[in-house]
């Protein structure tokens, strides 16, 4: 049996792992810049933590979770999303004491048993940040502007991206909302899916994310949140967009976004990217101010986002970006004979140490095969030592562009070589 990587995962090969590196460094800096400190929670869970933060009736918890009994029975399960575990964590550690505000972000893996698909994996790997214990709509504003200032610090132009807004309303106008579009899907279940008819009884303003074509026909025409909210969260809500506006970020007023989360109140939003068809969100995020309390915690607000790496890539590489496009190699020490290995091999440790990117042959090849393998690393410089340069106490320094060569002391090798490459 030839052994392969489970369905629905991948083997992250080392330019995509450069580019996962390169998003995570990006974002390390760019967070930090605003305030964020990191947080890694485990990569499982008890799973009542989901069961109670994300609801039961959502299709995370319902169908695609990874759930497990370990040998003492509890049961256990892969995160699906993050905000939950760094919400327990807050709670458990007591990280956001009264009158007080954490700002925190993670990065890694999670888990869902989905089809996989184009930008879609079981095994997908997430960035987020959660602003916890900040109520006001400035700090919606401030976490929606960090994640579009991420998407442009990568290179993704504004031109290729949506961003969408919407209120989810609060546990003062929400219920009364849901049961107004369970009954409109009861009227019109005939023009529905039968997963959209049986969330007209579990979750009905999911059907608003339903992909099939005729149900967002029907969906297009049902009653708007906007028309239901509370004068609270009216007010919160026209707060935020006057914070966008004075930022210059545009947006788009989606009165159809949800998120599929039941902890999300108040403000969503989503950011859409160019050239990835239907699965086209490459990240969003929301309030959640009754998460805390729903764990176990006291009231506390809360809100966060959350990028998917791999739509982001796609999404990168549709804008003719390739961020896990590797550096390459600087210079490549040659060995002329046997005789001169050692040395050839303790001149390639000075550059390392020196900072610059050396490779050297381990197989014992000739200096004609040496060169090919310098030129399929896109070697910049070419460093060859032979008996009479080490007899000299020399090596010949080559510039793989120019072809000029020229005799250098050992010593002086590795800043001469950074000189060249600049």
């Amino acid at each position: 049996m030839e052994l392969r990587a489970p369905k629905g995962t991948v083997d992250m090969l080392p330019e995509t792992a450069r580019a996962w590196e390169r998003l995570s460094a990006a974002a390390q800096a760019l967070f930090e810049r605003y305030g964020y400190e990191p947080i890694y929670t485990p990569l499982f869970e008890h799973t009542e933590l989901f069961a109670r933060g994300i609801g039961e009736a959502t299709d995370i918890v319902s169908k695609e979770m990874y759930t497990f009994e370990d040998r003492s029975g509890r049961s256990l399960t892969l995160r699906p999303e993050g905000t939950a575990g760094v919400v327990r964590a807050a709670v458990e550690h007591a990280l956001v004491p009264h009158g007080a505000v954490a700002k925190l972000y993670y990065a890694g893996p999670m888990f869902r048993y989905e089809r996989p698909q184009k930008g879609r994996m079981r095994q997908f790997w997430q960035i987020g940040v959660e602003l916890l214990g900040a109520g006001e709509p400035s700090a919606d504003a401030e976490v929606i502007a960090l994640l579009v200032r991420y998407f442009e610090m990568l290179g993704l132009p504004r031109d290729r991206m949506r961003l969408l807004v919407n209120s989810m309303g609060d546990e003062a106008c929400r219920p009364a909302y849901r049961d107004s579009v369970a009954a409109y899907i009861r009227a019109h279940e005939a023009a529905l899916c039968d997963e959209c008819r049986r969330r007209a009884d579990t979750n009905p303003l999911r059907a608003f994310d339903c992909k099939n074509e005729g149900c967002q026909r029907v969906m297009a025409e049902a009653p708007r949140i906007s028309e239901a909210l509370c004068d609270d969260c009216r007010a919160h809500y026209e707060a935020v967009k006057q914070h966008l506006d004075a930022l210059g970020i545009a947006y788009e007023e989606e009165p159809r976004l949800v998120r599929g989360l039941d902890y999300y109140t108040r403000t969503v939003f989503e950011v859409q990217a160019e050239g990835l068809g239907a699965q086209n969100a490459i990240g969003g995020g929301g309030r959640y101010d009754g998460l805390f309390s729903t764990l176990g915690g006291p009231a506390t607000p809360g809100l966060g986002f959350a990028l998917g790496f791999e739509r982001t890539l796609l999404a990168l590489k549709a804008a003719g970006i390739e961020p896990g496009a590797g550096e390459g190699v600087a210079a490549y020490i040659a060995a002329v004979d046997e005789s001169v290995r050692e040395a050839a091999f303790s001149l390639a440790m000075a550059l390392r140490d020196a900072g610059v990117a050396a490779e050297l042959d381990h197989r014992g090849r000739s200096l004609k095969a040496q060169f090919k393998h310098a030129d399929k690393l896109g070697a910049r410089v070419a460093v060859v030592v032979g008996p009479d340069e080490l007899a000299a106490g020399e090596a010949t320094v080559r510039d793989m562009v120019t072809k000029d060569e020229r005799r250098v002391a050992l010593a002086d090798v590795p800043a001469h070589v950074a000189a060249l490459i600049g």
